[in-house]
């Protein structure tokens, strides 16, 4: 029978032969998918730049805070 390094050899010869036929179109989309990792990225850093120039002050709602219950116990002897 086989050996454990013929099987290595014919796993490799194997290997090498399939990934001459798929290898090209994986290296391909492999780069496509870079490309639009990076171009995403940019447009992402470019949106957030944008955001940080803008001159809007902040909008302010008015409103009633309410204390926690910590911080002011009730005094007429009530549970919270």
């Amino acid at each position: 029978m086989f050996g454990l390094s013929e099987l290595a050899i014919i796993l490799i010869v194997v290997i090498a032969i399939v990934l001459a036929k798929k290898g090209p179109e994986l290296a391909r989309n492999a780069g496509k998918s870079a490309r639009i990792l990076k171009a995403e990225a940019r447009a992402m850093k470019e949106a957030e730049e944008q955001r940080a120039t803008t001159d809007t002050p902040p909008r302010v709602i008015q409103g009633e805070t309410i204390p926690s219950r910590t911080e002011h116990p009730p005094t007429d002897g009530t549970r919270p």
